[in-house]
């Protein structure tokens, strides 16, 4: 295993963790307590991320969690009764304070910049608690390792037989240790033992076998069929690795054994008398042990999962989307034209049938749940509603969607732009208007997600004051981008808040008023795909839907033609087609042409006049209309002929092409077809919004 390996599995982990603690310190502060299980979690959690941050030589990320195990070993031995009720606020602070410093870390550990050296003052505020909990009036020392402290007697010394095959009579006291079944990087867990160990062991007074386990993953086959052993010179340091083994992550049992040199033959044949050596040992279930047992309760088994790096998972989208293009290019050759193959035809249809099948295991490689991201948002309400003094409390409904991993990274920060300005514009900051306004003092805000098949809706909504239409209009006359001439409607009113630069705050906070708005929030989700609509109601509340597409690597469309140019519109955009007549067009004198479609009227909109197309059919009986729909956007675009459902590879437009503003006219991207051919693919919401603007 190399370097880089090993600094990937290091940051992977140490951000699960951070992930998980932070989670945990939230629901505790809710119940102004950790429970025992929490404390032992906490422990654990902090003890892995000593023993690795010290192993990849991070001294001071090994310093601070060293400390904050130091003082959990304190809360873990006397429960939570040590904490005083009005020191337990500022154990949560600094709890977060910890997770904010370690993921900031982590950014530079990942960006191979240098660590924060000046950790005192945050060892300090740490000491400080220690002290109280202790009972003592100053910051605590920094003191030896508590769980050598409390280290148990040693199990009294039993002879065992000779080990003539590890033994060595110079580190004669051994000590065996087996991981759990599954828990895989056995090696590294083996050498995060020995790192604890040289915390109070010196190198010299032991040894351990197999050698080579930092940089060796083969040796983890060693580990997991004869054991971790560890080697000591004296008894006493034995004993104090014990602890060390009994509270480390995934350790199932240990053996103690003492190494004894074989005796000489017998001058009679006589049975030596040897004591018979202790059965294996089995760790006693360490707290930490019991709530990983109790949360996941297949450990012991083994784990059927295995971390991949999203690079070899963009290549394999990428082989498979070469593979899809190959296929239609293979079934749909020019040369096949005219001939009746009924081999080659069923040899077609399970070619077709394998690689949707191996497009759907692709893609369903890259899907994983939003819950992390909404998560990180329990964070953010619980800062702002300190600093904002406002009492607010956020609830979350389909946090186990998945989506594609790109696209979960990059929604993070427009959920948190719509959270952070639901917490700051939409919460009322005077409760009693909200009281006089029958609603509940504290403020909610909505955090949902939903999977349509072909979509995710993520909605974000809050019961607070509403958008004031009238400043919102006021700001935009402002702006320049409103005229005092022309009366708005409530919805255009709304779209001002997605013009860039545009705040409603009139002084700059923490939060908000910096002329960043809503337009990041806008163009991110349309980076991806998707769409953002905005609704409120003054006095009840502002709702904000995302609706992004699930994956943006492989999609199914429905190829058109206009004339000799071909189009691809996304099926999940299409709601039905029809053949009308020039007398199924109405003329309206504000939206154009208009046809009904089954209860409403809706405009029509002419590829071949919208892109000024040499060819193409005029007449509306020699064409058809494809009735679609965008968020909150449904009209009929009018093509030539539908030339058939198709699964393309969605590829992104040349930089060359975008420096055009391409995007603007409805065009997100576009294929490669089966016959060669470029098909352009098209932005159902995007082009409505260009037909009418234009």
């Amino acid at each position: 295993m190399s370097n880089n390996d090993i600094l990937d599995m290091y940051i992977y982990e140490t951000n699960t963790l951070l992930e998980q603690l932070e989670s945990i310190v939230l629901d505790a502060e809710k119940e102004n307590t950790f429970s025992q299980d929490n404390v032992n979690e906490i422990f654990r959690i902090m003890h892995t991320i000593k023993g690795s941050s010290a192993m990849m030589e991070f001294d001071t990320l090994a310093k601070v969690s060293h400390r904050i195990e130091d003082m959990f070993f304190l809360i873990r031995e006397g429960t939570m009764s040590v904490v005083k009720d009005e020191d337990r606020p500022a154990l949560f602070d600094v709890m977060l304070h910890s997770v904010d410093y370690f993921r900031e870390e982590m950014e530079k550990v990942e960006a191979e910049q240098p660590l924060n050296d000046d950790v005192d003052s945050f060892l300090e505020n740490i000491n400080s608690l220690i002290a109280k909990i202790k009972g003592e009036d100053l910051p605590a020392a920094p003191a030896p390792k508590p769980a050598a402290e409390a280290a148990p007697p040693a199990a009294p010394a039993a002879p065992a037989p000779a080990k003539t095959t590890e033994g060595n009579a110079n580190f004669p006291y051994e000590l065996r240790v087996f991981f759990d079944e599954g828990c895989g990087m056995e090696n590294l867990r083996a050498f995060m033992l020995v790192t604890s160990i040289q915390g109070f062991c010196a190198e010299s007074d032991f040894v351990y076998q197999p050698a080579g386990v930092e940089s060796d993953s083969s040796l983890s086959e060693v580990v997991i069929e004869n054991g971790f052993l560890l080697q000591f010179r004296n008894e006493e340091d034995r004993a104090r690795a014990v602890p060390v083994v009994m509270t480390a992550g995934s350790v199932h049992s240990y053996e103690e054994q003492n190494y004894v040199p074989a005796p000489p033959p017998p001058a009679e044949p006589a049975a030596p008398a040897v004591q018979e050596p202790p059965a294996a040992q089995k760790a006693p279930a360490a707290p930490a042990a019991q709530t990983a047992a109790q949360q996941h309760p297949g450990q012991g088994q083994k784990e059927s999962l295995i971390s991949v790096g999203l690079s070899k998972l963009d290549q394999l989208s990428a082989i498979v989307g070469e593979i899809v293009i190959t296929e239609a290019m293979v079934t749909g050759s020019p040369d096949l034209k005219g001939l009746h193959l009924d081999a080659f035809s069923k040899s077609a249809r399970q070619l077709r049938k394998l690689t949707d099948e191996l497009q759907d295991v692709s893609m369903s490689l890259r899907m994983i749940p939003v819950s992390n991201t909404f998560q990180k948002m329990n964070r953010i309400v619980r800062d702002m509603c300190k600093k904002l003094n406002k009492q607010v409390k956020l609830t979350l409904v389909g946090e186990n969607t998945e989506v594609d991993k790109t696209i979960v990274d990059s929604i993070g920060d427009p959920i948190m732009h719509m959270v952070r300005n639901s917490m700051d514009h939409g919460i009322e900051e005077n409760v009693e208007e909200r009281i006089a306004a029958g609603k509940d003092p504290v403020g909610e805000i909505l955090l949902s997600a939903q999977d349509t098949g072909s979509e995710v809706i993520i909605q974000i909504s809050d019961d607070g004051a509403g958008v004031n239409d009238e400043a919102v209009l006021a700001k935009a006359i402002r702006n320049g981008i409103a005229s005092p001439d022309v009366e708005y409607s409530h919805k255009e009113i709304l779209n001002f808040l997605m013009a860039p630069g545009f705040s409603t705050n009139q002084q700059v906070t923490e939060f908000s008023g910096r002329g960043v708005g809503m337009d990041v929030v806008k163009s991110g989700v349309e980076s991806l795909g998707g769409s953002v609509t905005i609704s409120s109601e003054q006095g009840k509340g502002m709702t904000t839907i995302m609706r992004i597409p699930l994956t943006m690597a492989i999609m199914d469309g429905m190829e058109v033609s206009v004339g000799d140019s071909i189009f691809t519109i996304p099926i999940n955009n299409i709601r039905s087609s029809a053949k009308l007549t020039e007398a199924d067009i109405l003329h309206d004198s504000v939206n154009g042409e208009m046809v009904k479609m089954l209860d409403g009227y809706y405009p029509v909109i002419r590829a071949k006049d919208f892109y000024n197309l040499p060819g193409g059919t005029d007449r509306i009986e020699d064409g058809i209309l494809m009735w679609l729909e965008s968020g909150d956007t449904s009209y009929c675009l009018f093509v030539d002929e539908l030339l058939g459902e198709q699964q393309i590879v969605v590829k992104p437009l040349p930089a060359y092409v975008n420096n055009f503003e391409i995007k603007n006219y409805g065009i997100t991207g576009c294929s490669i077809l089966g016959d060669g051919n470029i098909s352009i693919i098209l932005d159902a919401g995007g082009l409505y919004a260009a037909a009418r603007n234009g």
